[in-house]
């Protein structure tokens, strides 16, 4: 696909190289100039983020190219499960060539694309600077949502405060016990499993205009395979309550294969009927007193969490991740 003037866009998927390569050296330098904490992105997690995405589900790519020379990279989630009526785009410009126009037209004609595509709302996101808020009002987006960046690391914590902060759970969680889970979950779990993730919809949403979230087992089976296809250690930990034997909540990490030293939390979450127990804080306890066993080379543990949702940031907090960038979350209709 052309587009006018000068500007190329060319839609790619993990199987052209050179194409993956010169998104990654974009995100990369944009990594570089906004937000520095975050890790550089190999060739082999870039491909891996391309092919695979979070859950499988749909996300197309797309390269913007001027005079020859590859300018600025967007990906595009179209959700299938729920929400079909939302894009959500992610649109990076190489630092070199910004303030000359290629974001403002790589959007256009992103934006022509989602409107055939049937999407009546956009929304994204974008590093919590004077520029991106900028960018995204003058193209007639609002902040609906501003989420916090928070990395802990494990090997520099105060000794002893991890388990502290497990037996300060401990005591009020009585009622509950605690099932390690390694890889995939075994299959007869998943439906429960399914249950605790939607838990996530209680989270704060802020402005955001989006429906609530399903999570059916094929969808969990998605994330997995997705996860570990992509090369992960996946981590999960489940309280479970000790009379009923009834799932309560959950947290997950991942561990990446290529770079051991680097983990991601995914969901945390505790079914509405079982909270005030302190099962956040015992089930994140406990996810890192067992990657201190299993994987003690980890020296960072990244999470994101909507700024509004104080209980989490309390108890990540608690743990000892702290803020090291925020971003903005936009919307508008189209």
């Amino acid at each position: 696909m052309q587009v006018q003037g000068d500007l190329g866009v060319e839609e790619y998927d993990a199987g052209d190289a050179d194409a993956v390569e010169a998104g990654r050296l974009i995100l990369n330098a944009a990594r570089a100039v906004d937000s520095p904490n975050l890790s550089q992105l190999t060739p082999f997690r870039r491909t891996m983020q391309v092919r695979h995405g979070w859950d499988a589900s749909p996300v197309r790519h797309w390269l913007a190219v001027r005079d020859g020379r590859p300018v600025a990279v967007a990906e595009v989630e179209l959700g299938e499960w729920d929400n079909r009526d939302l894009a959500w785009i992610s649109l990076v410009v190489d630092p070199d060539h910004r303030r000359r126009g290629h974001g403002s037209e790589f959007l256009a004609r992103i934006e022509e694309q989602v409107r055939q595509l049937g999407r009546t709302k956009l929304g994204g996101g974008g590093w919590e600077t004077p520029e991106a808020e900028s960018f995204a009002r003058s193209h007639g987006f609002h902040t609906a949502s501003r989420e916090s960046y928070r990395v802990v690391a494990p090997q520099e914590l105060p000794k002893g405060l991890v388990e502290a902060a497990y037996a300060e759970a401990a005591a009020p969680a009585g009622d509950y016990e605690l099932m390690r889970i390694a890889g995939r979950a075994p299959r007869e779990l998943l439906p429960a499993i399914s249950h605790l993730t939607a838990a996530i919809n209680d989270a704060p949403l802020d402005d955001l205009d989006i429906e609530d979230e399903v999570f059916p087992v094929a969808r969990i089976q998605d994330y997995e395979n997705a996860t570990i296809g992509s090369g992960h250690r996946l981590y999960r930990v489940i309280a479970r309550h000790k009379v009923t034997g009834e799932p309560a909540g959950h947290t997950v990490v991942a561990v990446d294969t290529e770079s051991p030293r680097l983990a991601e939390q995914h969901d945390t979450s505790v079914l509405l009927e079982h909270r005030g127990h302190r099962l956040g804080l015992l089930l994140k306890a406990d996810m890192m007193r067992w990657l201190a066993e299993k994987e003690p080379q980890v020296v960072s543990i990244e999470t994101w969490n909507a700024e509004s949702n104080a209980h989490m940031i309390a108890v990540n907090e608690r743990l000892g991740y702290r803020v090291v960038g925020r971003e903005v979350d936009f919307q508008r209709r189209l």
